[in-house]
């Protein structure tokens, strides 16, 4: 074959990593290697604090600053998270919520500051990227909302009518999907859920009065969604193609958008972080690359951007290498076989076609289901329950064993790794002094700016929030005058209140009581009658992690076990545990923590128990913890640590039996 035999290729995807620890300087260092590397596109990782507008120096920060992400609490870090980066020649994606609009703004100020001789207008229209600004499906299944649903989405439509108007290159919002799965959502309800969360939103923007009818096509052509792919890629394959259709549909019929182009099904991808697996890590790279391949591999729905986890990420914060590794995966599908080079390889497949038409189906009657609620909104608890219920069967499914994970319920024999023989090595660790010197920078930044300034900033700020009002520009200024991120979130809950997202766990469906489940009630039954009562555990979530599906998870099969059991949800501090346990007189407390800021938090709720005359009251404490971290959590008197690899809910809940007798020597 000659060279111009060959077939054209198409363009690749954008080749992003996510990416974000420690400090902005840090990050910015990691952003440029791996731009080195070949990666095409930014993805920003923000940490728990700087998502949910808080500051490094508040106290419910404690712990958490740097550790999932980078915190950028002001102007000064947002320009040491880009330097020598130039913006307007950069595609940057925003993993960035509740506070989008906030990051937008800073991201605009520190463009324009990189590009002193052009107009502000002229260096936004030359901004390319995405904010993910999806606010349902943090009520749903993600926990970094700050406020409350009608006042969030009102933040989504001033943004996204600002981007519209000010910024047409950006995507200022991210339907995002991918959480949905981690929560449990089948393809179906993945589908439904987050094209109701677009309807929602392109709704709210509309009735909003700010984007006229001949610009509104213009709205519906930006939305992107962001989407995960699980290990059954044949199926993911028709979920996406399903999304193509679907999307085409409602574009179409409910708003009328006349222009092929404006009503394409634009997507990003993170494949499956919550399918990997802590035992036989090494597993994960062959899942990582099925993943890949059911977004990738039809033409007709292939995705515009992707970012791959890496192997380790179930053990904790992957390494510099270990990114590398990912985005070579990608690079070697794109440059090295030929999977471009091809029209779409399943169109006339009657395989394909069937199941697309099944999950089509299926999605439309979910989506009749919300929208006869009232929509997406209205429809919260009812799609958290059903998520609950989803994840629920799902991890029973894993439990009996007739879902296979290898290495962890079947095919458990391993050799030894040599990925995994230093496990403290096999990660990196945040860097533990970032949160000093975040607390620093904030010390530092409000020194050297204008007091009143920023004072009449946030005044202004409060004054819009109270008005219809689109609130980008007082943002804009806030950011110019100096204000810092907790500043600008906490004048907006001044205005528009706190929330509580619902936790799905009361309306979740009870789990079949097998054999096994069957005897550990017996045993909860039996235990609470020598105790006096019902036995009663307090499953909390210290911290902002919002991480809510595992707590979630324990509190389900927790009540089916005959506990009675008090969840109240995510982002609880220390204190508030504490006071609960004593308020419901509990025979053991469950801490759930993934953020990795477990050596922090679980030590002061140690510490309030005693203080509270609890110290004899168990404490068991799971998530991704290292071996090291779960040796020293017990030292410190934490009676149990369960990590991923502990998939047995219902020997998690016998274990917390064998906790309680123990506690109150009962054996």
């Amino acid at each position: 074959m000659t060279e111009k035999d060959r077939p054209t290729k198409d363009r690749p995807w954008v080749m992003r990593t996510y990416a974000g620890h420690s400090t902005a300087a840090a990050s910015n260092a990691l952003y440029r290697t791996n731009l080195a590397k070949g990666q095409t596109g930014l993805s920003v990782a923000f940490d728990l604090p700087t998502q949910t507008g808080y500051d490094p120096d508040s106290p419910l920060a404690r712990g958490e600053v740097g550790k999932v992400g980078v915190p950028v609490p002001h102007l000064g870090e947002m320009r040491r998270l880009f330097e020598d980066i130039p913006l307007t020649e950069m595609n940057t994606s925003m993993t960035i919520n509740a506070v989008a609009m906030w990051m937008l703004a800073m991201y605009q100020v520190v463009a324009e500051e990189q590009n002193p001789d052009l107009t502000p207008e002229a260096v936004a229209g030359q901004l390319a990227g995405t904010t993910q600004n999806d606010i349902i499906k943090e009520y749903l299944s993600r926990g970094t909302y700050a406020f409350p649903p009608e006042a969030s989405m009102r933040l989504i439509a001033d943004m996204i009518a600002y981007t519209v108007h000010q910024i047409p290159q950006w995507n200022p919002i991210n339907i995002c999907s991918y959480h949905l799965q981690e929560a449990g959502a089948t393809p179906v309800q993945e589908l439904s859920y987050a094209l109701c969360t677009a309807i929602a939103v392109l709704d709210t923007v509309r009735d909003s009065g700010q984007v006229d009818a001949a610009d509104f096509e213009k709205v519906v052509g930006r939305i992107s969604f962001f989407v995960n792919a699980g290990v059954r890629f044949i199926e993911e394959t028709c979920k996406m193609r399903a999304f193509v259709q679907l999307w085409d549909e409602i574009t179409r019929e409910r708003y009328g958008v006349e222009d092929p182009k404006m009503r394409r099904f634009r997507y990003g991808v993170q494949v499956n972080s919550l399918g990997l697996t802590e035992a036989q890590p090494e597993n994960n790279v062959q899942r990582i690359v099925l993943e890949m391949l059911g977004v990738t591999l039809s033409k007709n729905a292939r995705a515009r951007a992707l970012q791959l986890p890496a192997w380790n990420e179930a053990l904790g914060l992957p390494r510099p290498w270990d990114q590398q590794w990912s985005l070579r995966l990608q690079q070697v599908l794109a440059f090295e076989s030929d999977l471009l080079e091809y029209d779409d390889i399943f169109d006339g497949s009657h395989v394909i076609a069937a199941k697309v038409a099944e999950l089509v189906e299926g999605a439309r009657a979910e989506i009749d289901r919300v929208q006869a609620m009232g929509g997406a909104i209205a429809a919260v608890e009812y799609m958290k329950s059903e998520l609950v219920s989803s994840h629920a069967a799902r991890r029973a499914r894993i439990e009996s064993g007739e879902e296979v994970i290898v290495g962890v319920n079947r095919f458990e024999t391993t050799e030894p790794s040599p990925l995994t023989a230093d496990l403290d090595a096999a990660i990196m660790v945040a860097d533990p002094a970032a949160e000093k010197t975040a607390r620093d920078s904030v010390e530092a930044w409000k020194a050297q700016r204008d007091e009143v300034e920023v004072a009449e900033a946030l005044a202004r700020l409060a004054a819009a929030a109270k008005t219809d009002e689109n609130l980008m520009e007082a943002t804009l200024a806030a950011v110019r005058a100096g204000a810092t991120t907790g500043e600008w979130a906490g004048t907006l809950r001044e205005v528009f209140g706190e929330y509580r997202g619902p936790t799905g766990v009361s309306g979740a469906v009870v789990a079949e009581a097998g054999a096994e489940l069957t005897a550990v009630r017996e045993r909860v039954r039996a235990t609470g009658e020598e105790l006096g009562g019902r036995l009663r555990l307090l499953v909390g979530k210290p911290g902002l992690d919002g991480h809510s599906n595992g707590a979630e998870q324990v509190a389900v099969r927790a009540r089916d076990a005959g506990f009675e059991v008090i969840y109240q949800g995510i982002r609880l501090t220390p204190e508030q545990i504490v006071a609960a346990a004593v308020a419901e007189d509990v025979h053991c407390i469950g801490l759930s923590i993934l953020s990795g800021s477990h050596m922090e938090l679980v030590p002061d709720v140690l510490d309030g128990l005693r203080e509270a005359g609890l110290g004899d009251v168990p404490v068991i404490v799971g998530g991704i913890i290292p071996d090291s971290d779960g040796r020293r959590l017990r030292e410190l008197g934490v009676a149990a640590v369960y990590t991923p690899k502990d998939f047995g809910l219902t020997e998690i809940m016998d274990g917390i039996v064998d906790v309680i007798r123990k506690a109150n020597d009962l054996d």
